[in-house]
């Protein structure tokens, strides 16, 4: 592909739209009625276009944005991907191995990579942005994995960033799914910049004209809204230290903390499956010393859900019927043993 041939965005590929500003070359996820859920075809075009500009000597930058006002991107497609798992079918496999594999590209990437990640930010949103090399978070950011509550496990490398996070924070947020505004995701390392979504237009028309490293320091002078995550380290740390879900869940109930006791009753609510395979996969990721072999993990994992009822479950419960009554097999962690965890593990094809 030539360098010249983002700049007009074929017919096929509105739902990713690609333009030159200048020295910035700028990728924005055009999905918005569907807060910018990725598809196949969309991780295939972000991948040609960075094919495209990484040796184009006149792109300098590069820019992700999420099209409308709520958030950069909420995830993958996950009405496709229970219609895939539904069915037996292979196509969800096809899409994570793409988009894993665009998820350590992104964080290889050897230009300045801005994501804009304004708005909510969730799953695969935070795969194709918390890997950049320049991660943006605004007061209106909601960045958050929240898998377990569909039967799923964190991926796109998200146990890779969520073990690296101080102390237990990140197993916290594996498990309970919750979502974390800009000081907290910069805690927890998803995120590096605070700009107030004020001063968004004027940056990203800054970054047509000059290097980020010019451009950002004159918007990042503000700091964050306070976050939440730091008041509550001791008992998350203590609790979540825990080697098990069930122990996890007993710490919590049992040190008379209000928010932990209401942790617990968030933990309990989702899959329980997910939560033991979710913890062993977080335990896992913290010895593993690179993206990549994290990534594949995840992939072994991803493709073993297909087949959990818990997966089909959880979509239905959340997305499709929306009666938020997931019915998960086995019911409680107890239910759920070793062999069942260490299936999530195994080699797969």
């Amino acid at each position: 592909m030539a360098p010249s041939t983002p700049d007009a965005p074929a017919p096929d590929t509105k739902d990713v739209l690609l333009a030159r500003r200048g020295r910035a070359a700028h990728l924005t996820l055009n999905r918005p009625r569907a807060l910018n859920a990725l598809t196949h075809a969309m991780v295939r075009r972000i991948d040609e276009a960075l094919t495209a500009w990484e040796h184009d000597p006149e792109v300098e930058t590069v820019v992700l944005t999420g099209a409308g006002d709520r958030g950069l991107c909420a995830g993958g497609d996950i009405r496709a991907i229970h219609e895939d798992a539904r069915t037996g079918g292979t196509a969800s496999a096809e899409f994570w191995r793409d988009e894993y594999r665009l998820n350590g590209r992104i964080a290889r990437w050897s230009k300045p990579y801005v994501a804009v990640m304004d708005g909510i930010v969730m799953g695969g949103g935070v795969g194709i942005s918390a890997h950049g090399n320049v991660r943006i978070v605004t007061e209106r950011s909601r960045v958050a994995m929240p898998e377990t509550g569909i039967g799923f496990v964190p991926d796109v490398g998200g146990t890779y960033l969520l073990s690296r996070a101080p102390g237990e924070l990140g197993t916290h947020l594996a498990l309970t799914g919750t979502a974390v505004g800009a000081a907290d995701a910069i805690l927890c390392g998803l995120a590096d910049h605070y700009v107030p979504s004020s001063e968004l237009p004027e940056l990203l028309d800054e970054l047509s004209i000059s290097p980020v490293r010019e451009a950002l320091p004159r918007h990042t002078h503000q700091p964050p809204p306070p976050g939440v995550l730091t008041a509550h380290r001791d008992w998350i740390d203590r609790c979540y230290a825990a080697d098990t879900v069930e122990e996890i869940v007993d710490r919590l109930l049992a040190t008379g903390i209000q928010e932990a006791k209401q942790t617990a009753e968030t933990i309990l609510t989702k899959s329980p499956t997910s939560l033991k395979v979710t913890l062993r996969a977080m335990r896992r990721a913290r010895e593993l010393p690179t993206l990549e072999e994290v990534l594949t993990q995840e992939y072994r994992i991803s493709c073993a859900a297909l087949t959990s009822p818990d997966l089909v479950e959880g979509i239905r419960a959340q997305v499709i019927d929306k009666d938020r009554e997931p019915r998960w097999n086995p019911r409680t962690l107890g239910e759920v043993t070793d062999g069942m965890v260490e299936r999530f593990f195994g080699t797969h094809p």
